[in-house]
């Protein structure tokens, strides 16, 4: 397939979030404080992330391979919302026959999780990193924005699809310096969250939201 196939792909799945998100946006929105507390089931205050897949180029030469990406990191939440993370990743970029690296990137990511109540969420993230090629030897500093969809299988478990660009302030990434722009790539991955953490939390908030039921109790009218 094409690469400009497979960016159109992207493209859909990121206009796709906001209308899944739409869908169960209602249900939100009628969670009391309470119920609000099954965020700690399903996710937690912090989480492992670890993702698989491919990693493409959009460079100056032409007939660009999907190459192997590995990502390890870490999350801590800030609100059940957002949370900030840092992650190391491997991959290779590739063009048929000519070109073949491999790269590393350190990258820190701010996430935002659009229903952290359900079992099924999109998401969106985006930060900057720092790229290295031939044990740094070459680097580059980048920005990098993307999305997906996390499904809980089990408490403290989501599963998820994910898709990033990424914008490099180089343009030799590929070898070459030619064009008027830099270097971009495509990641494309399934991966895991292992969630951790937050347990403290909701009894505290448990013990509050109690206190305060039972210091305003409902009094039926006679």
């Amino acid at each position: 397939m094409p690469l400009k196939s497979y960016v159109l792909c992207i493209v859909v799945l990121l206009l796709m979030i906001p209308n899944l998100t739409a869908q169960n946006n209602s249900g939100n929105k009628k969670l009391n404080n309470i119920e609000k507390l099954i965020f700690y089931d399903y996710r937690g205050t912090n989480a492992f992330d670890v993702g698989f897949g491919t990693a493409v180029i959009n460079g100056d030469i032409e007939d660009p391979e999907f190459e192997i990406y590995f990502k390890a990191g870490y999350k801590r939440f800030i609100t059940n919302h957002v949370n900030i993370g840092i992650s190391y990743n491997k991959y290779n970029l590739a063009f048929k026959d000519v070109y073949n690296e491999g790269f590393m990137s350190f990258d820190l990511n701010l996430e935002y999780i659009m229903l952290p109540y359900n079992r099924f969420s999109p998401f969106l993230f985006a930060g900057g990193g720092y790229n290295a090629a031939n044990y740094f030897e070459t680097t580059a500093t980048k920005v990098q924005g993307g999305g997906g969809i996390e499904y809980i299988v089990i408490d403290g478990l989501g599963v998820k699809l994910f898709a990033e660009y990424n914008y490099t302030f180089t343009d030799e990434l590929d070898g070459v310096i030619a064009g008027a722009g830099d270097d971009t790539f495509f990641r494309i991955g399934f991966g895991f969250n292992i969630y951790f953490g937050g347990a403290k939390k909701k009894e505290r908030r448990l013990d509050t939201e109690e206190t305060v039921i039972k210091s305003n109790p409902i009094i039926p009218k006679n």
